[in-house]
């Protein structure tokens, strides 16, 4: 059997799991942003809730569900990368598809067909946080306007949108793949700047990921981490204007600045 693979940085930051690392009480820091900020834009998974994905993971490969999410996850990342820098596109749907089976080879598994589409089939099923639903409609009384930033798929974020019903809440859904690139590319995060016709000082970005939240700094968003894994700060010179763990603490952050 194959030695199992540290990934605990990289999980830290990225997996999407239910544990990590405890954070301080949530950081408001409003007084960084200088600029009315006029649109708030999110990743994906900041909306939808992936943990019954991983939760299929689990149940048909009980005693390697851990180890096998953790390298499909590195090898999501990973192959988005290769495949953008050597001019190899595929879209996030493709590329999920080439990780998992990667990761179960790592491992000496193997699953039917039917059964890897069974764990595909639950990005098709994604619905929102339980705290999501109140939170855009708050912010839709506050007159912004509210998109997807995302490098899933645009079928998989109106699938998203549809499962959640939040479909009178989102004025654009984004998907990197009608550009065939990927976050943190800057090409991807000014995606929404032509969307929206706005200026990127304009644009609240709210990231799932540490590194989501880092490339989106570097780009020029403003930014408000809702860091539901509780994870450190990425070592990459980048820090949030603000953060917290749920969505609430987003209201209370735009709130604080208008």
């Amino acid at each position: 059997m194959t030695k199992k693979i540290s990934r605990k940085t990289f999980i830290h930051t990225t997996a999407l799991a239910t544990a990590g690392v405890m954070i301080s009480s949530p950081v408001y820091a409003s007084n960084t942003i200088n600029t009315k900020v006029r649109a708030v834009a999110f990743d994906a998974f900041s909306i939808f809730d992936p943990r019954p994905i991983f939760k299929a993971v689990n149940e048909l490969v009980p005693d390697f569900g851990k180890q096998l999410v953790d390298l499909w996850q590195s090898k999501q990342f990973t192959y988005q990368w290769l495949r953008l820098s050597g001019n190899r596109y595929k879209n996030f749907g493709d590329i999920s598809k080439d990780a998992l089976d990667f990761a179960l080879k790592q491992y000496g598994l193997s699953l039917t067909s039917t059964k890897k589409d069974f764990i595909m089939a639950n990005y098709k099923t994604m619905s929102a946080w339980p705290d999501v639903l109140p939170v855009l409609e708050a912010i839709k009384k506050e007159g912004l306007t509210i998109c997807l930033l995302s490098n899933m798929t645009a079928k998989m974020l109106h699938q998203g949108v549809q499962n959640s019903g939040l479909n009178n809440f989102f004025d654009f859904l984004i998907s990197t793949d009608e550009q065939q690139t990927y976050k943190p590319s800057t090409n991807a995060y000014q995606m929404a700047v032509k969307k929206l016709s706005l200026k990127k000082e304009e644009i609240l970005f709210v990231p799932f990921a540490g590194w989501d939240m880092a490339g989106a700094k570097w780009f020029g968003y403003p930014t408000f981490w809702v860091n539901r894994l509780k994870s450190p700060i990425e070592n990459l010179d980048a820090e949030p204007d603000g953060i917290g763990t749920t969505m609430d603490e987003l209201v209370k952050f735009i709130r604080g600045f208008k």
